[in-house]
């Protein structure tokens, strides 16, 4: 199973993106959110965390393997926990994920199964179904860093802020404590280039409190 794949961008077309690796291009699909990053770095080298899945009919049909890119490791796995939701899958999950990931949790998380039912494809009794299985799962994915900064920074901004989300966890907070430490240690508009700073900066401003 392919669950990385490094190239350079050479056209993006509605959900689908042609990445050029060494002799070979690769048809990837793309959520709407990635494509309006990833439409910026034509012909510059990126790497996608990818999902593997056969489309088509079993019945006799004609079965296609197909790829479906994302810009890190933290949006593939959102993506597959929202693929798991009854009703949905990889076509429909595909179709929704218009708003950046932390979005769409912020929306789960808060139980906002309006805000989610206005996603394409999503209606009222999908979007229930997503808060009641996916709601506590949430945290971390909310806390994804937005991609105003470049995307090497935004990338790494992304994962230290996880990875200190669990660290919290695992020192005994809550996970409405840890969201809300870590948010008002972001706030600050400082890069953290990794946890131990970041948690030292979530110490500091407790300290001061």
């Amino acid at each position: 199973m392919i669950s990385k794949i490094t190239g350079k961008p050479v056209n993006v077309a509605g959900d689908e993106l042609t990445l050029a690796v060494g002799a070979f291009e690769y048809e990837v699909l793309i959520p709407e959110f990635a494509r309006r990053h990833l439409q910026s770095q034509i012909g510059r080298e990126v790497s996608l965390h990818t999902i593997e899945y056969i489309e088509g009919n079993t019945q006799g049909g004609r079965l296609t393997p197909r790829l479906v890119g994302f810009l890190n490791a933290a949006e593939r796995e959102f993506f597959e926990l929202f693929c798991q939701v009854d009703g949905v899958g990889v076509k429909k999950a595909l179709r929704a994920m218009v708003r950046p990931v932390q979005e769409v949790a912020a929306l789960i998380e808060d139980q906002d199964a309006k805000g989610l039912a206005g996603l394409p494809g999503i209606g009222p009794a999908t979007a229930e179904r997503v808060v009641a299985k996916l709601r506590r799962k949430m945290p971390k994915f909310a806390l994804l860093v937005g991609r105003e900064a470049p995307a090497a920074a935004a990338d790494a901004d992304r994962d230290v802020a996880t990875e200190t989300f669990e660290a919290l966890r695992a020192l005994g907070h809550s996970e409405a404590d840890a969201k809300r430490l870590i948010e008002a240690a972001l706030d600050r508009k400082k890069k953290y280039k990794n946890v131990d700073e970041l948690l030292r900066a979530v110490y500091e401003q407790r300290a001061g409190h």
